[in-house]
C-alpha cells in the first residue's frame, strides 16, 4: 500500500508540474490619459463650488481616506469625510493646480503636486493657502472615484500669488 501511494504521489506531483497553467485573468484595465485624470481634479474642484457636502462626498470611493489640511483626524469612511467637508465648505474653497504629476495604472492613477487654495473667512475675506497634494484614484463600478486624499499646507512659507 505504501508503494502505491508513494506512485500515486509522484504521478500527481509529474501531472501537476507538466500540464500547462491556464490562469484565466478576468481584470480589463479601464483605458484612461493623464487628461481625464488630470480632470478628476476638476470634477472635484466643481463639487466644492457647489458647497454640497453630498456631492463631493460622492466622488470618494466608499472605503476612501482622506487626510485633510485642517484637520488632524483622518476620515476614513463617507460620514467622517462628509462631516469634515461641511465645515470646510463654509470656507467657500477653490482649488488651483500649480504642479502636477499624474501616474497611471490598471485602473487606478494617482494625482501628485502642488495647489493653491483660496478660502474665505466669516466677513468674506480671502486667503490664499499654499499646500501639497495626493489623489489616488481607483476605477469601481464604471466611475473614477478617490481611493485616498492627502492634503496639507507647505511646511515653509512661500509668497502666494
Amino acid at each position: 500500500m505504501q508503494k502505491l501511494c508513494s506512485i500515486l504521489f509522484i504521478v500527481v506531483i509529474t501531472a501537476a508540474t507538466t500540464l500547462p497553467v491556464q490562469a484565466e485573468d478576468t481584470m480589463t484595465c479601464t483605458k484612461t490619459n493623464e487628461q481625464e485624470i488630470a480632470a478628476l481634479f476638476d470634477r472635484w474642484n466643481a463639487a466644492l463650488a457647489t458647497l454640497d457636502p453630498d456631492k463631493v462626498v460622492a466622488l470618494y470611493a466608499p472605503d476612501a481616506v482622506l487626510l485633510p489640511t485642517v484637520s488632524n483626524k483622518p476620515r476614513t469612511n463617507h460620514e467622517e469625510i462628509r462631516d469634515y467637508f461641511v465645515h470646510f465648505l463654509e470656507k467657500k474653497p477653490q482649488g488651483h493646480i500649480d504642479f502636477r504629476i499624474i501616474k497611471i495604472g490598471c485602473n487606478s492613477a494617482s494625482d501628485t503636486g502642488l495647489y493653491t487654495f483660496t478660502v474665505h473667512d466669516t466677513k468674506g475675506k480671502a486667503q490664499k493657502v499654499a499646500a501639497r497634494y495626493s489623489y489616488v484614484y481607483e476605477y469601481l463600478n464604471g466611475q473614477w472615484l478617490i481611493e485616498h486624499h492627502h492634503s496639507s499646507a507647505l511646511p515653509e512659507s512661500v509668497r502666494v500669488k
